[in-house]
């Protein structure tokens, strides 16, 4: 629509966006009419409309069997529109058009704004299937008139109140029809049924709505008057209300076709299976969460554990042993503790990165500078816990091996994901500037247990690729490459 408008007419954005608010509700003025709509708007010359958006009704058969939006027709052509853009009224006068055999009664309701009129919208009605209307169709259509009117007139849809239709209720899912007062008039089957799911035991027609509701809900006090107030329909407001063991979503929609409010109309929907899906899903989501945690604590006393025992030993060699180990078990304790404040079983992989970086700097000899360029980007945990321990195995490797006698030197972790390459991979190289590889060093085949260890994680579990390499230039410097398949977002 903001394509159309802006190639084809002289609106503002101002008004532009006002018709973006009437297009996010029209779908309630489509199925309270059985009437598809189609919204015409002047080109910029005034010789021709373009359509810019359709609707097409829940209710009822449509009239279209083709997509509208984008048609031009010159003025003069749809003698309804004409009438409507220029006076400024509803215009229903014409007999029947017959389409495809199909006849269809259109009207025309003008779309006005702060006084001036942005364009006009086609109501088109399938006659087809017409019959003796219950009284369900009649408020269907009566209120439908109402809000017409109130288009025409400017003061629909309500400023500041733009709706998610696909969260709020529709028309098939409960109606109710109130009074200036708040009385029910009329209560649709399902709107009914809505609030015997409440506790309702007697019908809704005569009663007040707002009392009525409040009796319902659990809460007293303050709360009951503002819920009173709100189910009684005397402002635009969307609500949930609990009780007995279930949840009605409310919308209330004040009906002022003539300036004056004559009463509401209120949408309701049943969530109650759909809140208690919610709480369920909540619920997993804690248990989760507190299952990351525990293990996390688990893995650090697993981790404190080894620490004491390689204090106590008297062996050089196992006492490194041990505290490589400590090593390993605090990179998959970090991502346990990533996931525990996470929402589903995905983590920020830079931020783990970071923290593996810095515990494995920790035990240099020497005065080595580690520092992470690029982004990992968010990964499954299926993915982050070994890629941890690897990257682990690396970054020790590297300052154990590279910088014999505390030497000085850097070492560089690069990721690279996204438009440099398919973002269904992601290329790892940490490269370091120290004393380089032995001669005839093979990666594939040393039997270093932490090679080793990076080998089965990276081609068994993660079915990516290893490789360790001389750094060409300066001619010094061991560069580790690691291509992971992941299928996460960026």
């Amino acid at each position: 629509m903001n394509d159309l408008v802006r190639q084809h007419t002289a609106l503002g954005d101002s008004d532009l966006e006002w018709l973006h608010l009437l297009v996010s509700e029209w779908q309630l003025l489509s199925d309270l009419s059985f009437a598809d709509l189609v919204l015409w708007v002047p080109t910029r010359d005034g010789t021709r409309y373009v359509s810019v958006a359709q609707m097409r009704p829940n209710t009822g058969p449509t009239s279209y069997q083709d997509d509208m939006v984008g048609h031009l027709v010159p003025r003069g052509r749809r003698p309804l529109l004409d009438a409507a853009l220029d006076e400024g009224r509803i215009v229903r006068e014409g007999d029947p058009e017959w389409r495809e055999e199909v006849p269809v009664r259109v009207e025309s309701i003008p779309v006005r704004r702060e006084g001036r009129v942005l364009g006009v919208i086609a109501r088109n009605t399938n006659l087809l299937t017409v019959r003796t209307p219950s009284r369900l169709e009649l408020t269907y259509l009566q209120s439908a008139s109402d809000l017409a009117q109130m288009i025409a007139a400017g003061s629909f849809p309500f400023p500041g109140q733009q709706v998610d239709m696909d969260a709020s209720p529709r028309v098939g899912d409960g109606l109710i029809r109130l009074d200036a007062d708040g009385v029910v008039q009329y209560a649709s089957p399902n709107a009914l049924s809505a609030y015997h799911r409440l506790g309702l035991a007697s019908d809704l027609v005569g009663h007040h709505l707002g009392q009525v509701t409040a009796e319902l809900a659990p809460s007293r006090g303050p709360v009951d008057e503002a819920l009173v107030k709100l189910a009684s329909g005397y402002a635009p407001r969307e609500t949930e209300v609990e009780g007995n063991g279930g949840v009605i979503q409310l919308r209330t929609i004040p009906l002022r076709p003539k300036g004056t409010r004559i009463g509401s109309l209120v949408l309701l929907r049943d969530v109650t299976e759909l809140r208690r899906r919610e709480r369920e899903l909540i619920t997993k989501d804690a248990t989760i969460r507190e299952i990351h945690h525990r293990v996390k604590n688990n893995l650090q006393t697993v981790a404190a554990l080894l620490r004491l025992q390689a204090r106590r030993m008297d062996s050089v060699g196992g006492r490194e042993a041990l505290n490589e180990a400590v090593r390993r078990v605090g990179s998959i304790a970090i991502v346990h503790e990533t996931l525990s404040q996470n929402l589903d079983e995905r983590v920020e992989f830079d931020e783990i990165a970071d923290r593996v970086i810095a515990m494995v700097a920790e035990i240099s000899p020497g005065k080595v500078d580690c520092r992470r360029i690029g982004r990992f980007g968010i990964l499954d945990a299926e993915v982050a816990t070994p890629l941890s321990m690897v990257l682990t195995e690396v970054l020790q490797n590297a300052l154990e091996h590279a910088f014999p006698a505390g030497e000085r030197g850097s070492v560089e972790v690069s990721a690279v994901r996204g438009p440099q390459r398919p973002d269904s991979r992601l290329l790892i190289t940490v490269q370091d500037d120290g004393s380089g590889l032995p001669e005839g060093f093979d990666a594939q085949t040393a039997g270093n247990l932490g090679l080793q260890i990076v080998r089965t994680l990276v081609e068994g579990e993660l079915g990516g690729g290893f490789d360790m390499l001389p750094v060409p230039e300066p001619g010094r410097g061991t560069r580790v490459v690691l291509d992971i398949p992941v299928r996460s977002q960026k």
